[in-house]
């Protein structure tokens, strides 16, 4: 039993961000077992639904994972922990902050708090879910989350709003352009017709596993003070990261 859980944990390790799906004899190569050996966990994993096997036959990361995270993310008592970052960036600005996680395809809110004097948002924690594509949010998942981009095309991109993306190619530059300043905006691309901007939030290992938001009316938003809440929303997502565990290394 021993033994299988170790196998089944190295196996895990082999995917990474440059190498997101393997065969089952690139597997086997790399952990120096027999392909029988390597194909016999692969569909017991797959079985489970901790990998997933795509149209090219190479195996991806499953949905079981996700499932497993965002348990161990409520588990981390985010109240406690994000609690305090995310009022103090309500009380600078006038506008609703979120925690989102990725769920097959769509944003789920973990945490929301608002600030006194804003427009109520209609969102609520655990039960809403919106279009990765279309939000701050889901962009910046996608964006540090290549595995992510996959189950979210599969279901289409749908005009939601004014400017919503709709080309495939269009949320792959975009992506690209959110991966290198390191944060998203969303200006009125979903059916809320608010402007947001979210950052990441990483775990102890750097994977990053949510993302923080902060959204408001289009005008006041991208106003006077642009700059310094896009400035609050990255510094609040990382002290959030540094409170679950991640150290940002100097280079």
């Amino acid at each position: 039993m021993i033994s299988s859980v170790e196998r089944i944990t190295k196996i895990l390790n082999l995917f990474t961000d440059s190498e997101p799906s393997l065969g089952n004899i690139e597997i086997a190569e790399k952990l120096g077992i027999h392909p029988s050996s390597a194909h016999h966990f692969v569909k017991s994993m797959c079985k489970e639904g901790i990998l997933i096997q795509g149209n090219d036959r190479k195996y991806r990361l499953g949905w079981k994972l996700l499932e497993w995270s965002n348990k161990v993310m409520y588990q981390q008592d985010i109240h406690s922990e994000a609690g305090p970052i995310i009022v103090n960036l309500v009380r600078q600005f006038k506008g609703t902050s979120h925690i989102g996680m990725f769920h097959e395809g769509e944003v789920r809110f973990v945490f929301k708090t608002t600030s006194p004097n804003a427009d109520v948002v209609p969102t609520f924690i655990g039960t809403t879910r919106r279009p990765a594509y279309s939000t701050s949010s889901g962009k910046v998942l996608l964006a540090f989350n290549p595995s992510f981009i996959q189950p979210t095309l599969a279901k289409g991109l749908l005009k939601q709003s004014t400017n919503t993306i709709t080309s495939v190619t269009k949320l792959y530059a975009e992506l690209k352009k959110i991966k290198q300043q390191g944060y998203a905006i969303s200006d009125d691309e979903n059916d809320f017709g608010l402007y947001g901007v979210a950052a990441p939030i990483k775990s102890y290992n750097g994977q990053v596993i949510a993302s923080l938001n902060f959204v408001g009316e289009p005008n006041y938003m991208k106003g006077r003070e642009n700059k310094l809440i896009i400035q609050s929303v990255i510094r609040s997502a990382q002290a959030i990261s540094k409170q679950l565990g991640y150290i940002s290394l100097p280079y």
